[in-house]
């Protein structure tokens, strides 16, 4: 399965939502190819990997925070 398009953008899901597993582990797989480039980027750039990843997700439950 293709998981990211030639341009690097991310597919659209074929699942629906309210077929949250199948959803949700789509969506697992079109952003880990992404998710683990930024990773190699930021490490490369001299930040600590595990840093990089707490960052990641403090920032990413912070904008779902402020969307609500």
């Amino acid at each position: 399965m293709n998981m990211m398009s030639a341009d690097g953008s991310i597919p659209t899901p074929t699942h629906p939502a309210s077929e949250f597993l199948a959803y949700e582990a789509e969506c697992r797989s079109a952003l880990k190819p992404l998710l683990a480039g930024l990773l190699d980027a930021a490490e490369a750039a001299g930040w600590n990997r595990r840093t990089v990843a707490s960052t990641l997700m403090f920032l990413a439950v912070r904008l779902c925070r402020d969307r609500i």
